[in-house]
This record gives C-alpha cells, structure tokens and sequence, in this order.
C-alpha cells in the first residue's frame, strides 16, 4: 500500500473512532441546548402573554370594541373555566389543561390563570408557538463537521509525520534488498554456467547435480523475491505462450531438485494450447506449485502434473502425494510457512494468489493430512487460443 493511501486509510480509521466517541458528548450538549431553547422559549411566551394582558387591562369600558393583540409566530386565546374558547386564534388541539409551560413534540404552550371575572369572563389565557430546534441541530452538525475535518487533517499530519523515520528506514531496506537481489543474481548464474560447462566435459556426478539443484532454488527464491519487489513498479504485459511446451521445460527444469528427494515428476499434458498470459507470471505460478510440491512431498514418492480440457474449461492440477495442509485458509498470507523446518520466505503462494486474482484463475485447493494435496487452477476461456 502507497504511503498516501496508508496514511488516508487509517486517519479515516482514528477520525470514525473519535467521530463517535464524541457523539455521547455531542448528545448530551445537544439536550442540554435544546432545554436552554426551551427555556428561552418560555420566556418569549410569557412576554407575550404579558402583552396581551397588559392589552386586556389597559381597554376601557367607553370604547366600543377591543382589538386583540395578534403575533407574527405566536397564536393565543381566552377560555373560560372549562377550557372553552371565548375568544382565540389557536387552531392546536389543547391537551393539557394545566397552568404552565407544556411541550407537545414541536408545540410549545403557556396557560396563565387570570383573575376571574376581569378579563371578559375568561379564566385562562393560552399563548402557544411551533418549537424549532433546526438551528441546533445546524450548529451541532457544524461542530461535528469541523471536528471530523480537523481530527482527519491532524491525523494525516500525525500520521506521515510518525511515518517519516520508518518511510526512510524502508526505502533504505528496499535499496539494500535491490543491490543484494543484483549481486546474488549474478554468482547465481556464474555458478549455474561454470556446473553445465563443467558437465559437458566431465559428466554429471551426484555432487554436480546436488549443487545444480540447489542454484535451482535458490533461482526459484531469487524470481519470487524479484516479483515482490518490482510487481508494483512493471507493467506485465501479456503474451501468447505455448502453455503445453513451457509446462514441459519447467517440469523438466525442476527434476534434478526431485531426485535430490527421489521423487518423480508424472505428466499428462494436452498439446497444442496457446496461453495468453506474462511469461514471468505464468513461471511464477508454475514454479512455486512444483517447488512446493517437491518441498512438501514424502521422499520416495511422486507428484502429478496434468494439463487437459474439460467441458470446455482448461485445467491445470499439481498432485502430491505428502503431508498435506493444516490450514488451508492461511497458506496464501504472506511469511506464513506450514512447516517452519522446510524453508522458503513463505511468500510464494502469496504471489501466486495475486497473480491468479489479477489474471482471473480460479483455484480449487484440496487437501488430507498426511495424504497430500491438489492444487487445481482453471483458466477462463478467454485466455487460451487452441492451434
């Protein structure tokens, strides 16, 4: 993963987890702000019925009518003792009948107890409005907002600014592997030419072809640690590949490391098939199959290879007859190794798992302890051409 990406992934990670742990405080505030607007709210109401009490009080007897005060956002009314209206502007269905301040879910209402017989008859005046709580709710989704914003923006400072020291402890790694990768590939391939000119003058003897076999592995380590290395960095372009014959020269490649165990390579391989794939990665598939077939084999035993088309599917399996897979689910984490004594980095199913999900290969895995297992991969129509 990019630094950017890594850096934006997990402050998106840490900006969630502040995000809610401060929605408890932002609920409580948000309470505590809608009883403030309660509160002021009663205030207004009460003002206004102080408006129109004063109004009430202030009429004469010699003037021939009254005009009831009337409010932009605020509706009222007189009642009688039972509630009934003698005069009112409130078209709200009253529930509670009750002097006080009463909330109703938006509504909000005051009923004053007035004098009785002073004020046309009516023993109640009631002055009621719509509560809005919009504006807090547009002021706590602006604080939240902010909040997010800063802690995302700190996260990310944070973040690449804690990543720095280990930014350039990696690149310093990735340069030390890159200039190791170079000097081991070139006493790898010196030695591999110096043990074939040294066979064709003097014919193979076993430590010939136990020091053949381990420059093979060690190629086969090197190729994967090249791919990890660069897979990033390089377009893999494909090719058309004649999947029958390059299957032929890799098993034939790897039967001096089978013999070093007494293991022999059986195949079955359908002719005539143009694969159109990388090279490099069809090898690396291939290649790290075999090897860990050889790796994980019984000596003495064998390892099945076929090649063959069926209801119109194209199939390539790798049987052996070993020990078998504990954990399935986990051979294709990288470093994981089922067997810590057989070596390797345990990156090789790893690359080839990615190879597979880039390409679209599917894999079937099956397994038994002790038994052995099959490694079956079908390739999608589409990338095979027959001649």
């Amino acid at each position: 993963m990019k630094d950017n990406q890594y850096s934006a992934k997990y402050a998106l990670i840490y900006t969630s987890l502040v995000s809610i742990i401060l929605l408890t405080p932002l609920f409580f505030y948000f309470i505590y702000m809608k009883n403030i607007y309660s509160i002021q709210n009663e205030l207004l109401l009460k003002e206004k019925s102080f408006l129109v009490i004063k109004a009430m009080h202030e009429f004469g007897e010699k003037e021939e009518y009254f005009d009831y005060p009337r409010f932009n956002t605020f509706k009222s009314g007189i009642y009688d003792e039972k509630f009934k209206p003698i005069f009112s502007l409130i078209k709200y269905k009253i529930k509670y009948f009750k002097g006080g301040y009463h909330l109703d879910n938006n509504d909000a209402y005051l009923i004053v107890k007035l004098p009785k017989d002073r004020y046309f008859g009516a023993s109640y005046l009631i002055v009621k409005n719509e509560l809005s709580f919009a504006i807090i709710y547009e002021k706590i989704m602006y604080i939240l907002f902010s909040i997010v914003i800063l802690v995302f923006i700190l996260s990310i400072f944070f973040l690449q600014s804690f990543a720095k020291p280990f930014k350039k402890m990696n690149e310093t790694l990735d340069a030390f592997i890159k200039d190791s990768m170079h000097e081991i590939n070139t006493p790898l391939s010196i030695i591999n030419v110096n043990i074939d000119l040294y066979t064709r003058k003097n014919g193979m003897n076993k430590y010939m072809q136990r020091m053949k076999a381990a420059t093979k592995v060690l190629s086969n380590i090197y190729n994967d640690m090249d791919y990890l290395i660069k897979h990033d960095r390089l377009e893999y372009k494909k090719e058309d590949i004649d999947v029958s014959q390059f299957l032929k020269d890799r098993i034939e490649y790897f039967k001096e490391v089978a013999l070093m165990k007494g293991i022999s390579i059986n195949y079955k391989i359908q002719d005539n098939f143009i694969l159109e794939i990388n090279q490099k990665q069809l090898q690396l598939i291939i290649d790290n199959n075999i090897s860990n077939a050889i790796k994980y084999s019984y000596e003495n035993s064998k390892i099945d290879i076929l090649f063959y088309e069926k209801d119109k599917n194209y199939h390539l399996s790798f049987k052996d007859y070993g020990m078998g897979i504990q954990k399935v689910e986990k051979i294709f984490s990288r470093y994981y190794r089922e067997d810590t004594n057989k070596g390797g980095f345990g990156i090789g199913l790893n690359i080839v798992k990615s190879i597979i999900d880039e390409v679209g290969i599917k894999l079937i895995i099956k397994s038994s302890l002790k038994k052995g297992s099959t490694f079956l991969y079908t390739f999608p129509s589409y990338l095979i051409k027959q001649i």
